[in-house]
């Protein structure tokens, strides 16, 4: 067999490869595969998030209400996780994060000669107030998109509050802690109900005695007390024991027969 022959062999089948390719590509596209919207088969051992979360956590109170209560020492023990970055003595050098001494009350930019992010720089008028701190100490990047730092933040908001109160003594003009609010520092008692007695005083369902609290059961003489009884007991002429008062007691009277 020749050159030619195995040219031409060679030619059909390239040919035919590029009719099966072609054939594919069309295919394709007339008949498009989609993801079944629920998946015919169930994954042993798969827990759903959504349900296994549980119900959402309670959302945090005003920064205030956590500042009233607040540790100085505490917040010092919980800033040296920020000491790699922050200096907050007087008059420290600057190191990957300005100097925080002052920073309360202060503007965003309150370090002279530091190279804050653009970001940041944008909202350097604004005061870092506690509101403000709380919330750039919660999430950083979601209170200054864009900013530098790559903290994560502080969870807890007690051990915020505990930064913002170390951070407020560090300054030469510390600022007064301002008051909780009324919403966040009312809490409800709970309800008891009361019970008026004769003499028009009020006690709890507990001091109220049986004979009080029931009313009498019908066909059944109501309960008195035994020297009661004993005074409405009255003694006739030839020494027996009955008249009126007897029939209270036992609730029936009694008639005499002439």
């Amino acid at each position: 067999m020749d050159s030619f022959e195995w040219n031409k062999i060679a030619g059909w089948g390239l040919t035919a490869g590029i009719a099966v390719l072609g054939l594919i590509l069309v295919t394709g596209e007339v008949y498009k595969v989609e993801k079944p919207k629920k998946p015919g088969y169930v994954v042993e051992g798969v827990v759903d998030e959504s349900a296994a979360a549980g119900p959402a956590a309670p959302a945090d109170k005003p920064i205030e209400f956590y500042l009233a209560s607040a540790s100085v020492d505490h917040g010092a023990e919980v800033f040296k996780k920020c000491g790699a970055c922050h200096n907050a003595e007087k008059g420290g050098a600057a190191g990957i994060g300005p100097n925080l001494y002052g920073v309360v009350g202060g503007p965003h930019d309150h370090m002279p000669g530091f190279s804050y992010s653009d970001a940041l720089q944008k909202t350097a008028n604004a005061k870092w107030g506690f509101t403000e701190l709380n919330a750039w100490l919660t999430s950083p990047k979601t209170y200054v998109p864009g900013t530098k730092m790559a903290f994560a933040g502080i969870s807890k908001p007690e051990e915020r509050a505990a930064v913002i109160a170390y951070l407020n003594s560090k300054s030469d003009h510390p600022l007064p802690i301002p008051p909780v609010p009324a919403d966040a520092a009312a809490t409800k008692a709970p309800a008891t109900a009361t019970v008026a007695n004769a003499a028009g005083a009020t006690t709890s369902p507990a001091a109220v005695p049986t004979s009080e609290k029931l009313p009498p059961q019908p066909g059944k003489a109501p309960d008195v007390a035994p020297a009661q009884a004993t005074a409405n007991v009255a003694k006739q002429p030839d020494g027996k024991i009955g008249g009126p008062a007897a029939a209270d007691v036992a609730g029936t009277s009694k008639t005499d027969k002439h």
